[in-house]
């Protein structure tokens, strides 16, 4: 927000210049932006505001809790606040003096509240108006604060706006059918051509201002083309009102149009100030000769609201600053802000004021003391705990782990939105209407729903490496994916194209195939301890034959499929950017569903999630054997009867070699063994291991039709 000093000077007599003032309100949370030199603009001819040397426009960093900071006065009192100054309130201001306006029924315009939940306050003025350019001190301050003048009765409206930061609108009367103001719901389809020239559509959950035949404004965001006020404008109808924040945000959101107005509305003004606002432009139509209020301001208040009361405690007010602060400077600092205390049996029982949208809880007062007590002044100490921290989530952890197997691996993390566009669910076989969760104001085109998968992320972020002329490109993520059945799910992703590995002299380069990312999920596996293996499956995004899913190896109970991997479709990857000629592999795992069947097989073995076993203490023996098998038969059914049917001693079952050619039958294929027994209380002795063997050749030629080589 553009703040010209001088302005400020009609509340305050600021004692400081604009960067001396910029710096001590960054220590109350107020960033500058920019310090902008140069002389002040005029001040109105009643008022102090040109007075002084140094004169300068601030651009304040507002944030969004402080509503109330958007406007001249509410810095202003923050500066009164900081040195300890009077500050002139708006009733007593140069040029604010309020009018005696009264409240009643006008027989000119009628005003309606159609919906009071969107709109709980709604207030409208007649005036008899000429119109002009504004005076020279008037467009000067309006242009420093980064506002365009139009018209003395635009001007007006945006003065007010600025100075006490609650905003309102004119109408031309005679534009305004039946001479009406209805506040309602849009209806189906209707439209509204706003002061920009766009015309816009309406949706029924949008609050209007209508006349008695169609909307002449969108509540809370801009009015309309039909009823603006123009050069021929000979009654006009000020209007000044409390819309709900999630109303106009919601609204502003939509059409896609944030305005001045709007900005404030949807952070939360105040509902009592429209009356205050009427009363202002009031005192400024008859100051600049532009006219003059005629009848009473009509006020439709159905349910009016009244300041809160907040208790606060003395020694809560030390345990949180971590140190204790007079009596004297808490009473000072919240009268300086507007706050009435008043002194209770532990502290202070503190009524917030309805400007103070942000103070809802105790710990907001001591904030507000801290801040004007002077954050410099706080020792540096941790508060002690009121009880033990609780337990990290222990998927935290999880997550935490497998990013360090996949760094190590060779892989980079990536970060990738947690929306994409409809298309990419499309491209991936993952666009059921009954599972995609759609986002309501999606900020573009690519960001229309929320993913299903982490694969349609990643390989974008492939694509956009293989742009930057990265040949090799290995990435993962871990992160959260949706759907409206399941909810939230955490998965980890893998996506990678090029080398297997990076060059070396010591060998030839391979390019990475279906078996790296293979080993890739089955290390996870071991690391999370379920023992993960791949069946061939189909994906309507994966190449035929090049595909699988992946499973809990030999479960002791039914679970189904946790994630898949394989060879994207070169019409896919092509679709996101790839070259098609490159093969990109990738592979998804639900870590929810792997974390669950690691307590099942925890529970199932009387086990916790964190029991370890011992280090061995007896030597383990290596045996080797080949048995020749069908060609079509997985090797992973193979390792998986074995590991079925333990017998005694077995403790890891490996593949060493994989042969078919002379010698072999062909349809036939030769799969070499390694076979690792051990133990726990004893060395094995070679008959026990012999024994062993024998079982598994005979397990394998009864289950397989294997024949030992």
């Amino acid at each position: 927000m553009r703040v010209p000093v001088s302005w400020l000077r009609d509340f305050v007599d600021v004692p400081v210049d604009a960067r001396a003032l910029a710096e001590t309100l960054a220590m109350r949370g107020f960033e500058t932006a920019s310090v902008d030199d140069r002389p002040a603009p005029p001040a109105p001819p009643w008022g102090p505001g040109a007075a002084g040397a140094g004169d300068a426009v601030i651009d304040f960093e507002i944030t969004a809790n402080r509503p109330d900071c958007f406007s001249i006065l509410g810095l202003a009192r923050e500066v009164a606040t900081t040195w300890r100054l009077p500050l002139r309130t708006p009733g007593a201001a140069p040029g604010l003096e309020r009018q005696p306006l009264g409240v009643g029924e006008s027989d000119v315009v009628g005003v309606t509240i159609e919906d009071p939940d969107l709109c709980p306050r709604y207030a409208a003025a007649v005036a008899d108006v000429t119109i002009g350019p504004s005076p020279a001190w008037l467009a000067a301050r309006l242009e420093a604060a980064g506002v365009r003048p139009i018209s003395n009765i635009v001007d007006i409206t945006n003065y007010v706006l600025m100075e006490i930061g609650h905003p309102t609108h004119a109408f031309d009367l005679d534009r305004l059918g039946g001479h009406a103001l209805r506040i309602r719901r849009a209806k189906p389809g209707e439209t509204i051509t706003t002061l920009d020239g766009v015309q816009r559509t309406l949706e029924p959950e949008m609050l209007v201002i209508a006349d008695a035949a169609r909307a002449q404004a969108v509540a809370g965001v801009m009015g309309g083309a039909v009823s603006e006020v123009s050069s021929s404008s000979r009654r006009v109808v000020f209007e000044s009102a409390y819309f709900t924040p999630t109303s106009v945000r919601r609204t502003s959101k939509r059409l896609g149009l944030m305005t001045e107005a709007s900005a404030r509305f949807e952070r939360g003004s105040d509902i009592a100030a429209p009356l205050v606002a009427l009363e202002r432009i009031a005192a400024l139509l008859e100051r600049l000769g532009a006219g003059r209020v005629v009848g009473p301001v009509v006020d439709r208040y159905p349910a009016p609201r009244g300041p809160v009361t907040i208790h606060l405690r003395r020694e809560r007010l030390a345990s949180l600053l971590g140190v204790r602060v007079d009596d004297e400077d808490v009473v000072r600092i919240f009268r300086g802000l507007g706050l009435d205390i008043v002194p209770a049996a532990d502290g202070w029982s503190v009524t917030v004021p309805t400007f103070r949208v942000d103070l809802v809880r105790e710990a907001d007062l001591i904030e507000e003391v801290g801040r004007h007590y002077g954050y410099d002044r706080l020792p540096p100490i941790f508060p002690a705990p009121a009880s033990p921290p609780a337990a990290p989530d222990p998927r935290v952890a999880r997550d935490g782990q497998v990013r360090r197997v996949l760094l190590a691996a060779g892989l980079s993390e990536a970060f990738t939105y947690s929306f994409i566009e409809q298309r990419a669910h499309e491209a991936f076989g993952l666009a059921d209407e009954a599972e995609v969760v759609a986002i309501a104001n999606p900020l573009s085109g690519k960001f229309e729903v929320m993913r299903r998968s982490l694969l349609p992320g990643l390989t974008d972020a492939l694509a956009h490496n293989r742009h930057h002329q990265r040949r090799d490109v290995r990435l993962f993520e871990v992160g959260a994916c949706f759907s409206a059945s399941a909810g939230e799910v955490r998965k980890a992703g893998i996506a990678w194209t090029g080398a297997a590995s990076d060059d070396h002299w010591s060998g030839t380069r391979r390019e990475v195939d279906f078996f790296d990312v293979k080993g890739l999920v089955e290390r996870l596996g071991e690391v999370l301890g379920v023992p993960l293996a791949v069946e061939p499956a189909a994906a309507p995004m994966l190449v035929p034959a090049r595909a699988a899913r992946i499973v809990v190896a030999n479960p002791p109970f039914a679970w189904p499929a946790l994630g898949l991997l394989g060879q994207l479709l070169p019409a896919v990857a092509e679709a996101r950017g790839l070259p098609a000629a490159d093969a990109v592999y990738v592979a998804e795992i639900d870590l929810d569903g792997v974390w669950a069947v690691r307590q099942a097989l925890d529970r199932a073995a009387g086990t916790t999630a964190e029991a370890v076993a011992p280090l061995p203490r007896f030597p383990s023996v290596v045996r080797d054997v080949s048995v020749l098998v069908a060609a079509g038969l997985p090797a992973s059914e193979v390792r998986g009867t074995i590991l079925a049917n333990r017998p005694g001693g077995l403790v890891d079952v490996a593949f060493f070699d994989r042969y078919q050619g002379k010698g072999i039958p062909e349809d036939r294929v030769s799969l070499s063994l390694r076979l690792t027994f051990r133990a726990p209380d004893r060395t094995l002795t070679d008959a026990e291991v012999q024994r062993a063997m024998d079982e598994i050749v005979a397990l394998l030629a009864r289950e397989h039709g294997a024949v030992q080589r």
